[in-house]
């Protein structure tokens, strides 16, 4: 307990900065231009990275958002739960994850269906030869062929938006004071620590993203589409009295009341 403790502080100290919140969007977008210029004029070597099978790419980076979703929900709740003591209102900020869903689900239908439409079946990654019987991705990998369209980067969208979310939501820690006797301490600890790890992972493949794969016109239109979806939720939406609302934090209300930074 005495380790998880330390790493607990550790990420307070790292994660929980008013700094951090206000840089990283532009250190993401930044490192996604020097990484992608990186590619296009001296390429890395091959590495265990640049293999989409390698296990962080396959475990965690394919299920971005269910990883968020699984651990911000226990993490908003309870802290919510112990600084304001009402059920509706950790209701209404889990409203969050529903929104955080829906642009998930919207953006990654938005690619696929760009990817459709600017896209054509190819005899092989060459594009030697256009094969029009093939109408579709899915037909065109069926009968062994190569489709080739415009592909946003899902990777940069999601893992921009994922990152920024959890930094936004743990915020709230400025406000979270628990000893080992409160019933809360524990979990929440544990959850300070899988939240700062998976925002690490979340950074770090979003990083390997930028010099491995896709161009830098589809890593560009991905990671904007992630900051729009942050901005527009937590620098615009989410400031209104009509929203899931901000994290709680004493500095700008009164706890004990139901309202929100507005």
């Amino acid at each position: 307990m005495e380790h998880l403790e330390c790493c607990a502080r550790f990420l307070r100290g790292t994660l929980v900065r008013a700094a951090v919140r206000r840089y990283l969007p532009w250190a993401l977008a930044a490192s996604m231009m020097a990484g992608s210029l990186l590619k296009e004029l001296s390429p890395l070597p091959e590495s265990y990275l640049s293999n989409k099978r390698n296990v962080l790419n396959v475990y965690f980076v394919k299920l971005a958002w269910a990883w968020t979703f699984c651990l911000l929900l226990p993490f908003i709740a309870l802290t919510t739960y112990h600084l304001t003591g009402k059920a509706g209102l950790v209701l209404r900020r889990l409203s969050t994850l529903l929104v955080g869903t829906a642009i998930w689900y919207v953006f990654t239908a938005l690619f696929s269906n760009i990817e459709h439409y600017t896209g054509s079946c190819y005899q092989s990654p060459a594009l030697e030869r256009v094969r029009k019987e093939h109408q579709s991705k899915q037909q065109c990998h069926g009968e062994g062929g190569f489709w080739h369209g415009f592909d946003i980067s899902g990777h940069s969208f999601l893992l921009t938006f994922c990152a920024l979310m959890i930094v936004e939501e743990m915020a709230v820690l400025h406000e979270v004071k628990t000893d080992r006797s409160h019933r809360f301490h524990t979990p929440i600890t544990s959850l300070v620590v899988a939240l700062g790890f998976l925002t690490f992972i979340w950074v770090w493949m979003f990083l390997c993203t930028a010099v491995y794969f896709h161009n830098l016109s589809q890593k560009v239109f991905g990671t904007l589409f992630g900051l729009l979806s942050w901005y527009g939720t937590y620098g615009f939406w989410y400031l209104k009295s009509f929203s899931p609302g901000l994290p709680p934090q004493s500095c700008s209300l009164n706890l004990k009341q139901d309202s929100y930074k507005e």
